[in-house]
């Protein structure tokens, strides 16, 4: 497969002054760590908004988008570079297909995959999607049996739809907590996460506002309704994952197709052999002399015993 195109970020001088100032530090911030290049890997179930986040971390349309149209089956890959740092962002198709995982979806992207680095994983899901279910556990069980549930120590989780307004007189941050909540507890769930699988389990959340009428600030930064710049506070968390101290995820072969089943007990066979001659094949042995042993001697061969003597 051939390499990408690798553009200048152009797409960064879009950007509210203060919020190039906020990037520009943070990428800063990486390079003082020997962080040259970063690839980021987007996935999720389809109409979650995932490429609308790619475009705005990237500040241009990288990405098409129609919502007439259903996603493709590839993965696209964008990449820009800024004074010596390369930023990779890889969107991916939805994994659900009928109300099931998308078999073929999930195979191109692990294809598309194979022998590039994983250092960031963005979980897209909505911040207006009221229910967890099944679902939600199936797609997160499909991304860790493909890719290790170390991918989890690289991931944060962004909810897109971020400006809204919460239902049944909620306050914004109680519906944001509890949301938050239940699409972790389905994470771990579907992951099947256990304490020492990922460092403290925190995985962060990210809200996210795609849409042209998202509200600024006096410094025409993009904003939540919490008040928050969202865009620098994304990178910001992002730069966290890759700080925190956690392996970034190489995709070989071994890792998408998993140990060879015809290897899975080959160093027990010794040991298996081993028993079975002490604990089988010995004791019928053994069983077989006793037995002998005990055998009562025929008529005939007593009386020829005597008669030989007698001679």
């Amino acid at each position: 497969m051939a390499s990408p195109i690798v553009r200048e970020w152009s797409g960064l001088n879009t950007f509210a002054p203060a919020t190039q100032t906020k990037l520009l530090e943070l990428l800063g911030k990486l390079k003082l760590k020997d962080v040259n290049t970063l690839t980021i890997l987007v996935m999720g179930k389809g109409g979650v908004g995932k490429s609308s986040t790619v475009n705005s971390i990237i500040g241009e349309r990288a990405v098409s988008i129609s919502p007439f149209q259903s996603e493709g089956l590839r993965p696209v890959m964008v990449s820009r570079s800024r004074a010596g740092f390369t930023l990779n962002v890889i969107d991916t198709p939805g994994l659900i297909e009928g109300g099931y995982i998308n078999d073929m979806a999930l195979n191109n992207i692990k294809s598309f995959l194979l022998n590039k680095t994983i250092d960031v994983l963005l979980y897209v899901d909505r911040l207006d999607a009221y229910r967890v279910d099944n679902l939600d556990r199936e797609v997160v069980k499909a991304i860790t049996d493909s890719f290790g549930k170390a991918i989890w120590n690289r991931a944060l989780v962004v909810l897109t739809h971020a400006q809204l307004s919460p239902p049944d007189g909620l306050a914004y941050d109680e519906f944001f907590s509890k949301r938050s909540d239940a699409l972790l507890r389905a994470l771990r769930l579907g992951a099947g996460l256990k304490k020492h699988d990922v460092q403290g389990l925190a995985i962060p959340v990210v809200l996210v506002e795609n849409s042209g009428r998202c509200n600024k600030d006096e410094n025409d930064e993009k904003i939540l309704p919490t008040g928050t710049a969202w865009i620098p506070h994304l990178v910001d968390v992002i730069t966290q994952v890759v700080l925190s101290g956690s392996k970034s995820i190489f995709v070989d072969k071994k890792l998408i197709e998993g140990p060879n089943p015809n290897n899975r007990f080959k160093s027990l066979i010794p040991l298996v052999l081993a028993l079975q001659y002490f604990f089988a094949i010995k004791p019928i042995e053994w069983a077989i002399k006793s037995d002998i042993a005990k055998e009562s001697r025929p008529s005939w061969e007593t009386r020829d015993s005597l008669a030989s003597r007698k001679f």
